[in-house]
């Protein structure tokens, strides 16, 4: 049975850069790697939570961006901080829990209570949830929630 993957287009770093994922992601398995002409991976083919991806060796022509970024809801703070440390190593931090690892793929890691407080009922409590978010690299859950929680 086939399924639907996300392609994601590297120069020449595909390979390396699932390795590194699966050093940061416990449950990412890797699965077939297609060979280039050359002999070196074109196509490695790995899953990160339930999810298909295909890291592509592309070449120049195109590049990453954040037009399109990998979404990891964490249970907690101290996950938000581990995965923020390791992918914006070497990489560039955006906002509101955004970054752009070393290899150029962007990632949101959102601790799993944020929607909740996006979209509070409460449209004053959601719109400070919203105001403490906004200024935010990595995003500090706490803060948000007392940020919604103040009067």
């Amino acid at each position: 049975m086939k399924h639907t993957a996300t392609c994601l287009w590297f120069s020449t770093d595909a390979d390396n850069a699932v390795r590194f994922y699966s050093t940061v992601f416990p449950d990412l398995s890797v699965g077939d790697v297609s060979p280039g002409p050359d002999g070196s991976a074109l196509v490695v083919e790995f899953t990160l939570r339930g999810q298909r991806f295909l890291a592509l060796n592309g070449g120049p022509t195109y590049t990453l961006s954040p037009a399109v970024s990998i979404y990891v809801p964490c249970p907690d703070q101290a996950e938000v901080d581990r995965l923020w440390a390791a992918l914006s190593d070497g990489g560039t931090e955006l906002s509101c829990g955004w970054l752009t690892d070393a290899y150029g793929l962007t990632w949101q890691i959102v601790p799993e209570e944020l929607p909740t407080l996006l979209t509070d009922p409460d449209p004053a409590r959601a719109e400070r949830a919203r105001q403490a978010m906004m200024p935010m690299r990595k995003l500090d859950i706490a803060v948000i929630r007392d940020a919604a929680a103040q009067m």
